[in-house]
């Protein structure tokens, strides 16, 4: 088996578990061809990686290993070619070596940063917190995509509201962590300890509506601001909307967020389409 064989059926796992938490991502591929973009699928899979590091493993001490080890592994990359699959893949691209080093490294320090973090007071200070870790992987993969000189405002909030519907969805299975879905605030306004989140009542339905009418409003607001999305970040975020509003007005709202939406057929074709379209647009016209 040749080096480059071995070297793309190792990248292929990382990107299956990339799919598997993203599987509409399945649809942008037709338009970003990963034998053409091979870097644009690596950089979303190790951003998979991070994320499931920062927030997969339970044990902190653990976790601060394996992103110990990324940050090792990002500050001599640009001169080895790195160790890893995904940095190897994606520091066989011009892209990676004009990103200044300390970008690589940014995501990684703030996922060590948060490690230990508590559930947040309200909505303002979960939206802070968060904004942290994903706005700086949002700056990362603004530069990839479209140079250092595109504003990553608009990646950025949209990563972070999107990373707040995924830990509501996950709402019961995350009870008994340091970290809760809903802040302390809209726990207290709704009469809501830890043992009540584990089963549905009128108080949990309310909270989680409440939470999603902030995050519907945040992404209105995130519509505003500047800066282009990646074709992943565009297709993720207006799937996060649409299911948003889709649950908001449901009788059942977890059961509603915890089924999701179609990621495939006609109408995420097209959307994954035109977001590719302006990708491309944008592309062709910088200088």
């Amino acid at each position: 088996m040749s080096d480059e064989t071995s070297l793309h059926g190792a990248l292929q796992s990382y990107v299956d578990k990339w799919l598997a938490v993203q599987p509409q991502q399945r649809t942008a591929l037709v338009f970003v061809d990963p034998a053409k973009y091979p870097g644009h699928i690596a950089l979303a899979a190790w951003e998979q990686e991070l994320l499931s590091a920062a927030y997969g493993i339970r044990e902190p001490h653990v976790a601060a290993t394996k992103l110990n080890w990324w940050a090792e592994e990002l500050s001599g990359a640009a001169a080895s070619g790195g160790r890893h699959p995904l940095t190897r893949v994606l520091f066989d691209d011009e892209r990676a070596h004009a990103i200044p080093p300390e970008r690589w490294l940014a995501p990684v320090l703030a996922a060590m940063a948060q490690l230990e973090e508590g559930t947040a007071v309200d909505f303002s200070a979960q939206l802070n917190a968060a904004a942290a870790l994903h706005g700086a992987l949002a700056a990362l993969e603004t530069a990839w995509w479209y140079g250092e000189a595109a504003s990553p405002a608009r990646a950025a909030r949209v990563a972070t509201l999107s990373h707040l519907l995924f830990a509501l969805r996950r709402l019961q299975d995350d009870v008994e962590r340091d970290r809760l879905p809903l802040p302390m605030a809209r726990l207290a306004r709704f009469g809501l300890s830890r043992a009540k989140l584990r089963q549905r009542s009128d108080e949990r339905d309310q909270a989680i509506k409440a939470q999603l009418g902030d995050l519907r409003s945040a992404w209105g607001e995130a519509s505003r601001l500047d800066g282009p999305l990646s074709v992943f970040r565009a297709l993720e975020a207006g799937e996060g909307e649409r299911l948003v509003r889709r649950a908001v007005q449901a009788g059942e709202p977890l059961k509603t967020l915890q089924k999701g939406t179609p990621g495939s057929g006609f109408m995420a074709t097209l959307r994954a389409w035109r977001a590719a379209r302006r990708w491309q647009q944008s592309v062709r016209q910088a200088p």
